[in-house]
């Protein structure tokens, strides 16, 4: 999964978010076991303005995250990721799209190590995660898993991944099911900060302090994605969650100073490079409230 997918997913997300209701071609036996009540399900989204939309497109990917880590020399970690034997404790279709989310930045963390023991058992378990909400389909499960046998596939086995979760974005927002994907991009988000929040706990290292402060860019355009489907008593629950997480970002301070650009060649073109920077102003006390915090509510969603 990539930056640029996960982005994908959210803008897709908000641009079909008042149409997905309208659909009328749901396969109705996909809905069997669906647990969100009709009367939720015929509620229209709200709008999100186009602004939330620029907004998202900071969030970063679990490879990106894991480059970012294993660029500063610090060594692979597996108390990091979430095991799969929580993956039993995802049993509605709900928890299964929030384990999908969480599981698909563990397998970020793996790829970027060259883990291929352990991703494979990663893969197997997304699969059934996947079954779970009818769109394990999506998945080329025999190649990821040839791919995933040698390391140097890593930019195929990430674009087969990135390809299969678009075709699921695409067919749960086709099938009036588009809340799944935005609980998939949350569990995403959430796995992401832990591992992050764990990292910099161990390290104290200066740009993962940055990597954690800047999630609070990312965690208020994520909520009203979330709050667009808060009348499911799920959401409503994570939404309850992510609130306590949101609550301690606010004594988080992001200032940015414009610099002056800079004209680099790339692939033999002129291209004007900004120099901006940020500045994250955020006391010990509050990184440590953030690391707690974010740290009980995954192990809590974990547990089911």
């Amino acid at each position: 999964m990539t930056r640029r997918f996960i982005f994908f997913i959210v803008v897709s997300i908000l641009f079909s978010s008042c149409n997905s209701c309208r659909n009328s071609n749901t396969d109705k036996n996909l809905n069997v076991d669906f647990d969100i009540p009709d009367s939720i399900k015929e509620d229209k989204p709200l709008p999100i303005s186009a602004k939330t939309i620029e907004e998202m497109s900071n969030i970063s990917s679990p490879i990106e995250t894991a480059a970012v880590i294993k660029g500063l020399k610090i060594p692979f970690n597996k108390d990091l990721i979430a095991s799969t034997d929580y993956a039993e404790n995802f049993n509605t279709n709900f928890a299964k799209a929030l384990g999908l989310g969480m599981y698909g930045c563990d397998l970020g963390y793996l790829n970027m190590y060259g883990k291929t023991s352990m991703v494979l058992n990663y893969i197997s378990t997304i699969r059934s995660l996947a079954d779970g909400i009818q769109v394990g389909q999506f998945f080329d499960f025999s190649t990821l898993k040839r791919l995933a046998t040698n390391n140097e596939n890593i930019d195929s086995l990430v674009l087969i991944s990135q390809q299969s979760m678009t075709r699921i974005d695409n067919y749960l927002r086709e099938n009036n099911r588009s809340n799944l994907s935005v609980v998939i991009v949350a569990g995403v988000w959430i796995e992401g900060l832990y591992i992050s929040s764990m990292v910099t706990q161990e390290t104290n290292h200066k740009r993962m302090r940055e990597t954690v402060g800047e999630q609070k860019e990312i965690i208020g355009p994520l909520m009203i994605l979330m709050n667009n489907y808060r009348k499911d008593p799920n959401m409503a629950r994570l939404i309850e969650n992510f609130e306590e997480i949101k609550s301690i970002y606010s004594n988080v301070k992001i200032t940015s100073e414009v610099g002056e650009p800079t004209a680099v060649e790339v692939n033999g073109v002129l291209t004007i490079k900004p120099n901006d920077t940020q500045n994250i102003d955020m006391s010990d006390e509050t990184l440590k409230k953030i690391i707690n915090k974010v740290q009980e509510i995954r192990n809590k969603l974990l547990k089911g």
